[in-house]
C-alpha cells in the first residue's frame, strides 16, 4: 500500500486488519517476495504505530499488515522521550504518514510498576526506574481528581496512560499539532486486549472518521 491516505482511510485500514486478526481470517498482505522487492528503494507507511515493547503486542500481526505498511516505534509502557517524539515526527513530516497510533494494552508491567511505586514506594532496579518515572504522571492525573491510586484497577490506569500519551504528543510536538490542525494527520489512542486481540478507542485528536 503506497498511495497517500487520509487519516480516516488509514484508521479504516487498521480497523479492518484488526477485525481480520480477531476473527482468525488474516490475509497477510504486503508479506510476499514482490512486496519485499517493492519497498527496497523507499517506504510509504500509512500509519505511525507507537506502542509498548511487550512481546505479545506485535503491531503488524494484530493489524494484519506487512512490510512497509507501518512505521513502528516501541518502548516499554509506550513512554515518551525526545528521541521517540523525533521518530514519530519523522514518520509524519518526512514519510508523510496521515495517522499516529498510540497503542496500549492490558496487563502492562510498566503501568503496574508505576502503581506500586505510588502505593508503597516500591521501585524497580536500574534504568527500569526511568520507564516507571515516565508512566507516573499519567497515574498522578487520576489521584489529583480525588481517586486514590490504591483504589484504581490496572485497566483504569492503563486507559488513562494511553489518553495521557496522546495528549502529550499533541502538546509537546509543534510539528504534530500543526499536522493535526491542517488535517494532514490525526492521533488516535487504542487499547489492546490480550485475551480477544481486539483494539478499542481511548482517545482521538483530529478527524479519523467513524470510530
Amino acid at each position: 500500500m503506497t498511495t497517500r491516505m487520509t487519516p480516516a482511510e488509514a484508521w479504516s485500514a487498521l480497523k479492518d486488519g484488526n477485525n481480520r486478526f480477531v476473527a482468525g481470517e488474516m490475509l497477510h498482505p504486503s508479506q510476499g517476495v514482490d512486496r519485499r522487492a517493492e519497498v527496497t528503494q523507499s517506504q510509504h507507511p500509512f500509519a505511525v504505530l507507537f506502542g509498548c515493547s511487550d512481546s505479545r503486542v506485535a503491531a503488524e500481526i494484530i493489524f494484519d499488515r506487512g512490510l512497509g505498511d507501518l512505521f513502528v516505534v516501541r518502548t516499554a509502557g509506550h513512554v515518551l522521550d525526545t528521541t521517540v517524539i523525533g521518530s514519530i515526527e519523522y514518520g509524519v513530516e518526512v514519510l508523510g504518514t496521515p495517522l499516529v497510533v498510540v497503542l496500549g494494552h492490558d496487563s502492562c508491567g510498566a503501568v503496574a510498576a508505576a502503581t506500586s511505586a505510588l502505593n508503597d514506594g516500591t521501585l524497580p532496579p536500574g534504568f527500569v526506574r526511568a520507564v516507571v518515572d515516565r508512566v507516573i504522571p499519567s497515574v498522578v492525573g487520576l489521584t489529583r481528581r480525588g481517586e486514590g491510586a490504591e483504589s484504581l484497577d490496572a485497566a483504569t490506569l492503563g486507559h488513562e496512560h494511553v489518553k495521557h500519551t496522546v495528549r502529550m504528543l499533541q502538546g509537546y510536538s509543534v510539528s504534530l499539532a500543526d499536522a493535526v490542525e491542517q488535517g494532514r494527520c490525526a492521533i488516535i489512542g487504542l487499547e489492546y486486549t490480550l485475551t480477544d486481540g481486539r483494539v478499542r478507542v481511548a482517545e482521538v485528536v483530529g478527524d479519523v472518521g467513524e470510530l
